[in-house]
């Protein structure tokens, strides 16, 4: 895989590494939640073969190589340097929390133990991975809890940053509890349900909305969801009722959706199809599905598009990925942490335990009574265990978030859930904080 997929300077620091003799030095990085996203009480992991699956094919091309011998940050660096990377590969250890698991602020996702240049490089692109999928699936999570049982489809991929951004995001949404998405390649790559039949161009096609709903009906059948709100929404809803079936049902796609929904309702039960769907779509978030639930608007289903697939009111997450322990030689480790002003690290390589109303962060190899979360996936370099597939990541997403308090779960905020530490890595704290010179 293109090992050139980093920052500049992790590469710089491989070049320094090597040419320090520290490339055999054993490294412990850990990919921790710094903070949660504003209007966030929980993250739900995601990302994680798209992870692994780039760990188990890092290498560098000779052309990818020959680009890095041109650039001037390499001018001093050793011939030497350039040869490792020809025979460069991961081989070292993974520990990650399962995909579908919710996080909370101060909790690693993912630990990292390798050669020290092995567990430098992939830090930029583990950290894009795993977020951004997390990111979308804990946007995913709270549509569908806030539509309380109605189905949510994502329709984002127009509105992605990128299109493969798109594909990564139906993903995520279909694992964070949305029914399906409209994007084929992820249907296609990942088996997502898909789900889509035509827009306000099919329509505008014809000469007449009744030809068009017509026309849709002969393609798609009992898959039929016609989009109404072309021209006079109501009047379009008169329309295919007047066609009846085959139908799923009818997509609003702007307006007042509480009272066009009602009337829709009544349009289509007095035409004699009382099975026929709503679906709403338009600018959609977790708020306006949440009012629309609770006004008691006849809503089967929501599309929703930018709001999800960009992860809009937080599109970024405070991740970082950060050096916490070096085997120094002779069965010797050095802890290591940053101290700086809101940006501290804590020391040492730790597991994260999970109980029924709290979690500890412990130090590696603690004994505990609680759920260990951090789990070994790559072992030198190898796969421990093929990974659960999506559809068993989405089904542990939904058991785990249903465990957790309706509080947190909402979309208010909420007493934050409590992350403690062990009495051990207390000590290391104090103890490494008190050693720094």
């Amino acid at each position: 895989m293109n090992g050139l997929l980093t920052d500049l300077y992790e590469l710089t620091m491989a070049a320094g590494y090597h040419d320090a003799g520290k490339v055999n030095q054993k490294a412990t990085f850990e990919l921790t939640i710094r903070r949660l996203p504003a209007h966030r009480n929980f993250l739900i992991a995601a990302g994680l073969p798209q992870a692994i699956d780039y760990l188990l094919n890092l290498s560098f091309a000779p052309e990818e190589i020959d680009y890095l011998r041109t650039l001037p940050a390499f001018a001093s660096a050793s011939a030497g340097f350039f040869d490792y990377l020809r025979g460069f590969r991961f081989t070292g250890d993974v520990f990650a929390v399962p995909e579908g698991t919710p996080l909370f602020a101060g909790e690693p996702m993912m630990v990292v133990r390798a050669p020290i240049v092995e567990a430098q490089i992939p830090e930029t692109y583990l950290l894009s991975a795993l977020t951004f999928q997390t990111l979308i699936a804990s946007k995913a999570a709270r549509m569908v809890d806030a539509a309380a049982g109605r189905a949510v489809v994502e329709f984002g991929t127009r509105r992605a940053h990128t299109p493969e951004a798109g594909v990564l995001g139906g993903r995520a949404a279909y694992l964070g509890g949305c029914v399906g998405t409209s994007n084929t390649l992820a249907g296609f790559r990942y088996g997502v349900p898909v789900y889509g039949t035509a827009a306000h161009s099919w329509v505008l096609s014809f000469c007449g909305e009744t030809e068009a709903f017509r026309k849709l009906q002969q393609i798609l059948g009992p898959s039929t969801v016609q989009l109404v709100d072309t021209y006079n929404t109501i009047e379009g809803v008169k329309k295919v009722a007047a066609l009846g079936q085959p139908l799923w049902g009818i997509r609003l796609d702007s307006g007042d959706f509480q009272r066009l929904s009602r009337e829709s309702r009544a349009i289509l039960d007095q035409a004699g199809l009382p099975e026929a769907k709503i679906m709403l779509s338009g600018d959609l978030d977790e708020y306006a599905i949440r009012d629309l639930v609770a006004s008691g608007a006849p809503v089967d289903a929501f599309g929703v598009g930018t709001q999800l697939a960009t992860s809009a009111d937080a599109p970024a997450m405070g991740a970082i990925y950060k050096l916490v322990e070096l085997d120094v030689g002779c069965g010797i480790k050095r802890f290591t942490a940053k101290l700086s002003p809101d940006k501290a690290t804590l020391p040492g390589a730790k597991q994260l335990f999970r109980f029924e109303d709290h979690d500890i962060l412990a130090r590696s190899g603690e004994c505990s009574n609680g759920q260990a979360m951090l789990r070994p996936v790559l072992l030198g370099g190898q796969l421990v265990e093929p990974l659960p597939d999506l559809n068993a990541a989405r089904a542990h997403a939904a058991a785990s978030l249903a465990k957790l308090p309706a509080s947190l779960r909402g979309l208010d905020p909420a007493e934050p859930w409590p992350v403690r530490h062990s009495k051990d890595l207390a000590a290391l704290i104090e103890r490494s904080r008190s050693n720094i010179v």
